[in-house]
């Protein structure tokens, strides 16, 4: 399903395409359920018949054992057969829940870092995890139900009929009401739940935001207006969620109301028809057998439907859920276009062709330009800041589409991304650095730290490279997070190292052993393309670009040259 497809779908057309996908086990979930309704009326006819034996025919317990016995099995046949029905539901609800968690995951990948980094970590969070989990209920539960509400209420009421079509008649005015006030309070309680998911994406964005900034706000003494903030984020999402359950609770008690309403009127039916104070119709023709089999039934008519009812707002949940996951998976993806794919000469490693790139907001940040990166060379981009150094590098490194053009890599290249704020995870410093190369020693670990700089520090620490570090690197100063990264680049077979302003906001020290270590890549033979203002990188160029306005404004070839 194609993002322009997915645009066009509403969320119950889109949720009813997943359900189709898993047929079979909603199929299999509603057939155990109406065996259990089948097997619900086996149960009532032998107790009424029980019943109608001891106090009518007046039989012994012993002669109606067989009868017991039959009770107990269907009892247990009811059982297994309502298991059956737990588990199959609980089983398309799984796999469904997967096939979107992996679509929304596929269309983030799809969207590249650049793209996907623009929205706030803790929205996707709350989608991947919250939103897909709120769809549970709605094919374990909901779906199935669908089918029994409709299913059972018939098979009940064909035995009713078969007993006493007054009574019939009755349930038959009384079921109505319930789908309608189901469908009037789903209105409202779709919208809600819209609503919540928004409030709690907000939240989780919003709290998120001031963990991360918390030593910010510890310094400029602004600790105490941030709880605040988030105080009043969770107390709005808390009134939304208590409307949320005031109109469950509103809408349960109705229906109840409705449904006992219904029931009272088919026992006082039956009872003055057995009293004999009713002689029209079939009343004169009631037992104690079909009397009360026609009371045990009653319930059993509407208990399918309020059982619906009680999913309704499960329906209303993933409605509120899959408005946002499509808002995300509507999102179109870039096409390149360009002339067709040219094979690129064995010495060059990636070439971008006419192209242009447009952001959001900003217009064209980029291009058109052609640039051809060869093997072994180290090229350093330079320029004003906003010229548009970081969107070339993100374009040679495949994060962005151009809008125009094309961009061409040999197979198989290996690309290396570095800039001034690396992606460090929450774990040891092995566990960072084999991020870059899972199956690397011990010993590789400690030849890319010394390469990088950081074996001494590495050695001096109590637990050397199983020291723990904090999330996003805590623990490292900025200039050991840098040289942490180039340890992973050192430790990777990258044949291509992309560096965005790798020594930015460092001092003169870090400065320089950042450097020394880029030098030992360029001996090394790795090819660089390196972002930078800095001379010292500047000087170790064998070709330099100058970028101003999106555009290639002059190029200097320097050191062993570039032609």
């Amino acid at each position: 399903m194609t993002p322009n497809s997915r645009s066009a779908l509403v969320p119950r057309s889109w949720l009813a395409v997943h359900a189709a996908s898993q047929r079979g086990w909603l199929s299999l979930a509603a057939i155990a359920g109406v065996a259990v309704g089948a097997l619900t009326i086996a149960q009532m006819t032998l107790l009424a018949w029980i019943v109608s034996r001891l106090l009518v025919s007046g039989d012994s317990l012993a002669a109606l054992s067989w009868a017991f016995f039959a009770l107990i099995g269907v009892l247990i046949a009811r059982a297994l057969c309502h298991w059956g029905q737990e588990v199959a539901g609980q089983e398309a609800s799984l796999r469904i829940r997967q096939s979107i968690r992996g679509e929304l995951l596929d269309h983030l990948a799809a969207m590249g870092p650049v793209r996907a980094g623009s929205r706030h970590t803790g929205g996707l969070a709350s989608q991947l995890v919250e939103q897909v989990e709120a769809l549970d209920g709605y094919f374990a539960r909901f779906l199935p139900q669908l089918r029994l509400s409709v299913a059972i209420p018939l098979l009940v009421l064909v035995v009713v009929f078969w007993l006493d079509w007054l009574a019939a008649l009755f349930l038959l005015l009384a079921a109505p009401l319930i789908p309608l006030f189901m469908a009037l309070v789903g209105m409202g309680a779709e919208r809600l739940n819209r609503e919540q998911f928004a409030a709690v994406s907000r939240l989780s964005g919003h709290f998120l935001d001031r963990v991360r900034g918390i030593a910010t706000l510890q310094l400029f003494h602004r600790t105490r207006e941030a709880s605040v903030e988030v105080h009043e984020a969770a107390d709005r999402y808390r009134r939304l969620s208590m409307r949320t359950l005031r109109v469950a609770f509103l809408s349960s008690a109705v229906l109840e109301f409705f449904a006992s309403v219904a029931i009272a009127v088919v026992a006082i039916y039956v009872g003055f028809g057995l009293l004999g104070y009713i002689d029209f119709g079939p009343a004169e023709e009631l037992t104690l057998f079909s009397g009360l089999l026609v009371l045990l039934l009653a319930p059993e008519f509407f208990q399918p439907l309020r059982t619906l009812a009680q999913h309704y707002h499960d329906r209303a949940a993933a409605l509120g859920a899959a408005d946002g996951m499509l808002a995300l998976l509507g999102e179109p993806l870039r096409t390149a276009v360009g002339p067709n794919e040219q094979p690129l000469p064995a010495d060059r490693l990636v070439a971008l062709t006419d192209v242009a790139l447009a952001h959001p907001g900003r217009g064209r940040v980029l291009g058109p330009l052609s640039v051809a990166v060869a093997a072994g060379e180290t090229l350093v981009v330079s320029g004003p800041s906003g010229a548009g150094k970081s969107a070339l590098l993100q374009l040679l490194a495949g994060f962005v589409t151009p809008d125009e053009g094309e961009r061409r890599t040999q197979a198989g290249l290996n690309i290396a991304w570095m800039d001034q704020r690396p992606v460090l995870i929450h774990g040891s410093l092995a566990d960072n650095l084999r991020l870059a190369a899972p199956e690397a020693s011990d010993t590789d670990l400690q030849a890319a730290l010394e390469c990088a700089g950081l074996a001494e520090l590495v050695a001096a620490l109590p637990q050397g490279i199983d020291t723990r570090l904090g999330e996003r690197g805590a623990g490292l100063s900025g200039g050991q997070a840098q040289r942490l990264a180039l340890a992973r680049v050192f430790l990777s077979s990258a044949d291509l190292v992309l560096l965005d302003e790798p020594t930015a906001s460092l001092d003169e020290e870090t400065e320089a052993r950042v450097i020394e270590s880029l030098r030992r890549l360029v001996e090394e033979g790795r090819t660089l393309v390196i972002s930078t203002h800095h001379p010292a990188l500047m000087a170790m160029a064998s070709r330099r670009l100058v970028i101003e306005a999106g555009r290639f404004s002059h190029e200097l070839t320097e050191g062993r040259g570039y032609e």
